[in-house]
């Protein structure tokens, strides 16, 4: 079993940048693929971005390609997730979720274990 806590979340103006950060502790996380998912007021959860376990093959959502990067340090159970050129449409509360099993999943109900979620707001 794994717990995460996310963080790093705020306000920020359209263009702007945040990282935000997901503490894991419990099980060793090196051996979990970790996930962002975002879910926006009044919409279901959608997946963001996916890193393998060992941070070799990434996965991203198209409106985020070239904007987001998520990464991991195992030596800090820690997962990230970059933010640039932030837009409003990019509002959501954003939750990191772990996946045990063979590869990653951009699947929201693959994943087991999930943080509280941070909220992200983007003005205009």
């Amino acid at each position: 079993q794994v717990q995460l806590v996310e963080s790093g979340g705020g306000l920020v103006h359209t263009g702007g940048s945040l990282r935000l950060s997901c503490a894991a502790s419990g099980r060793t996380f090196s051996s979990y693929h970790m996930g962002w998912f975002r879910q926006a007021i009044g919409k279901e959860r959608e997946f963001v971005a996916v890193i393998s376990r060992s941070g070799g093959s990434t996965i991203y959502t198209d409106s985020v390609k070239g904007r987001f990067t998520i990464s991991k340090d195992n030596a800090k159970n820690t997962l990230y997730l970059q933010m640039n050129s932030l837009k409003p449409e990019d509002t959501a509360v954003y939750y990191c979720a772990a996946r045990s099993g063979n590869v990653p999943s951009t699947e929201s109900r693959a994943y087991a274990y999930w943080g509280q979620g941070t909220q992200v707001t983007v003005s205009s």
